[in-house]
């Protein structure tokens, strides 16, 4: 039922509220079916827990709350509306013509206007209208007087309700507090995860995936090159499908697996073919996903991950990138107060082997960085299985590039195995690329398929970057790049214990004015002796060559000489290469966690490892600029070849240091054939479009 209260113009706040305060006594309890839904029955989404949030005590505080603010607001409006009513006037003037018109009018000063209330204007209800000057908050006495001269003290001053004023001063803070108290309030509630989704509330809540074996789309078919990795997922996977065939010799089912390997080599390809081989939901999240601005987010988003993966039991969790939230402890630089990191970590060490049992939920983690992880993370009962995934082998390299061939269309010269072997220590990100920018490149170029040049190309290109080829450079400095390069690759061809020649070129690729190519017969686990020294000596070629071909040397060198001084320095740090240090480490362990690198050795140490890195690349500098010296006429003849041709391969290089020459066009006669192509094409072009000649009248064509 409802009550209409009728209000005159006169009516103040205080009316207002008096009229709400009678109507409520007058209507008495709610009904019990009101208050607890209709037939006694909670309203949904509520708690049954009085007090709670969301229960009856928490509802009916937040409808008082509710009702209050709006009850304040109404009465706002209608104030403003009642003492706003009338025509507003512009100017003093007319609201004197007004009165002077009507000598009747009843005069009110207050709200900071003139409120003049006539019977000659009658509105559409026939009620009076009120003409309504406005003074503004200022020189009330001056209107005063004003108002008292044109009535002759014959007016009404009505004060403005003090309550009105404190009222209409406290709103705007009175909702601004309100609104921080509602959103505290409905954070707190779920913050833990178990409460209803709010505005804050949600950060408390984990931003897993969820993937099934239909929509992951990658299965243990698209993934090679790793078998050993592969077979041990495998025995996981079995065991969440059939976990009564290990429980039968007393085994259980492990809890973690840890998968270790640098960028790009498929640890995360791996963890989607394990969702698309399991029967089990697999919930996928990354490391840096559980730590937010707000602290305890991160703890707040493990509980709630592994409560909704032990709901779902068994099921499998993937942590990509679990470095981010799992490196040691109590390392590094701290500023001594709260550290989220800590704290994520330490739920997830809780629910991986805490009091709760957590049965039937694997946690495979995927990282670059194993040697910053927690010890407590790393130990059997939470990661008991850590699986490296390492660069492919040559078999490995085959087989990823198969994977990759099929969705591109080959051709009939492509050699894959001759890529695999050209592309030692290549990743299966890097093979993936390579294949990728090969089909790029034959489309480019208007092919029906790709060919083994581009796979070339696109391997130089993965490694090395893109040839600009439309770079101009100055004669000297193409002198000058040419002699450097062929210093690189006579040495190259020289020394037996180098990795064979592949080809040179002068065409700027990448950073680099130009490159020498090697093709490594086979994958080294590790490097000998012989090998570092050769190939230290093929990185001094370059500066010893142009040095003596244009008795100048450049900034060229800069990643030769960075190479070399790194090559020297792991040979005496870390391999116990020298002689004089011996079979000791002086390498400080790579952890990255402190600000000021480790040294544990003393000064006459230090001195004596800078002269030994010092002499490493002294012999190799000096060895190099022998057999250069003693083969000068073979570097300058691959110079020389380099400037006509650009680019030369190994086969050519070899002719060229036994004196041979090269019957190959050169790049200018290229280009000039070239351009005859293109005039031939334009002058038939112009041929076919202009029309045959026109014959005399009466005259036949004679018959061929």
């Amino acid at each position: 039922m409802r009550t209409c209260v009728k209000l005159d113009r006169e009516s103040t706040f205080a009316d207002l509220s008096r009229v709400i305060a009678s109507e409520k006594d007058r209507a008495g309890p709610p009904r019990k079916g009101r208050e607890e839904g209709e037939g006694g029955r909670t309203p949904p989404g509520n708690g049954s827990e009085g007090g709670r949030a969301g229960g009856p005590a928490g509802g009916r505080g937040v409808l008082s709350a509710a009702v209050v603010v709006l009850v304040v607001l109404m009465a706002l409006v209608l104030t403003q509306a009642v003492s706003s009513q009338g025509q507003t006037l512009n100017s003093w003037q007319e609201f004197q013509n007004q009165y002077a018109s009507d000598p009747n009018m009843t005069v009110e000063v207050r709200d900071n206007a003139i409120h003049g209330l006539t019977d000659r204007f009658i509105g559409h209800e026939g009620k009076p209208v009120t003409v309504v000057f406005k003074t503004g908050g200022g020189r009330q006495d001056f209107w005063l007087e004003q108002v008292n001269t044109l009535t002759g003290g014959k007016f009404k001053q009505v004060p403005t309700s003090i309550w009105q004023n404190l009222l209409i001063s406290l709103l705007p803070f009175v909702i601004i507090i309100g609104l921080i108290w509602f959103f505290i309030s409905r954070m707190l509630r779920s913050a833990a995860g178990g409460g209803p989704g709010g505005m804050l509330g949600n950060f408390g809540k984990s931003k897993h995936r969820m993937f099934t074996k239909e929509n992951t789309g990658v299965t243990f078919s698209d993934v090679a090159g790793i078998d050993e990795a592969k077979d041990e997922v495998t025995e996981v996977i079995e065991f969440l499908k059939n976990p009564k065939r290990f429980m039968k010799l007393g085994g259980r089912i492990p809890r973690g697996v840890l998968l270790i390997g640098e960028p790009g080599c498929g640890k995360t390809l791996l963890a989607k073919a394990i969702a698309g081989e399991a029967d089990v939901p697999f919930f996928s999240i990354s490391g840096s996903d559980f730590v937010e601005m707000f602290v305890g987010v991160g703890a707040s988003r493990v509980r709630d991950l592994f409560k909704q993966a032990k709901e779902s039991a068994p099921c499998i969790i993937f942590l990509d990138e679990i470095d981010a939230v799992g490196r040691r402890r109590g390392g590094g630089f701290t500023t001594g107060g709260h550290d989220e990191r800590e704290q994520t970590l330490n739920a997830i060490l809780v629910e991986m082997d805490g009091f709760a049992s957590a049965d039937g939920v694997i946690v495979i983690a995927a990282t670059n960085r194993a040697d910053v992880l927690d010890p407590a993370l790393t130990r059997p009962g939470r990661f008991d299985r850590q699986i490296v995934v390492p660069r492919p082998d040559v078999v490995g390299r085959i087989e990823i590039l198969r994977v990759h061939a099929k969705k591109v269309k080959i051709g009939a010269d492509v050699d894959l195995e001759r890529i695999a072997r050209a592309t030692p220590m290549f990743s299966g990100a890097d093979l993936a690329a390579l294949i990728n920018e090969a089909a790029i490149a034959a489309t480019l170029h208007n092919k029906d398929f790709v060919e083994q040049e581009d796979l070339e190309e696109a391997r130089d290109k993965v490694k090395f970057g893109r040839a600009r080829k439309s770079a101009h450079r100055e004669k000297d400095d193409n002198k000058l790049t040419a002699y450097h390069e062929a210093g690189h690759a006579v040495l190259q061809a020289m020394l037996p214990e180098a990795d064979p020649l592949h080809k040179v070129t002068i065409i700027p690729r990448g950073n680099a004015g130009g490159a020498t190519f090697s093709l490594p017969e086979k994958d080294r686990m590790g490097y000998g002796v012989k090998w570092l020294k050769a190939t230290m000596r093929v990185l001094c070629g370059g500066r010893i060559a142009e040095e003596k071909g244009i008795d100048d040397i450049s900034t060229g060198a800069s990643m030769d000489i960075a190479q070399v001084t790194n090559l020297a320095r792991m040979m005496v740090l870390e391999w116990g290469m020298s002689q004089r240090l011996g079979f000791v480490r002086y390498a400080p362990s790579d952890t990255r966690e402190m600000f000021v690198p480790e040294k544990d050795y003393s000064d006459e140490t230090a001195r004596i490892i800078d002269e030994e890195i010092r002499r490493l690349v002294d012999e190799a500098y000096n060895e190099a600029q022998r057999m250069i010296e003693a083969n000068w006429e073979k570097v300058a003849a691959v110079a020389e070849a380099l400037l006509k041709y650009e680019t030369l391969s190994a086969d050519e290089v070899r002719k060229l240091m036994r004196g041979e020459a090269i019957g190959k066009p050169t790049v200018s006669d290229l280009l000039a054939a070239e351009a005859r192509r293109e005039a031939q094409a334009v002058q038939a072009a112009r041929q076919a479009s202009e029309p045959p000649p026109e014959l005399p009248p009466n005259v036949m064509p004679r018959p061929a």
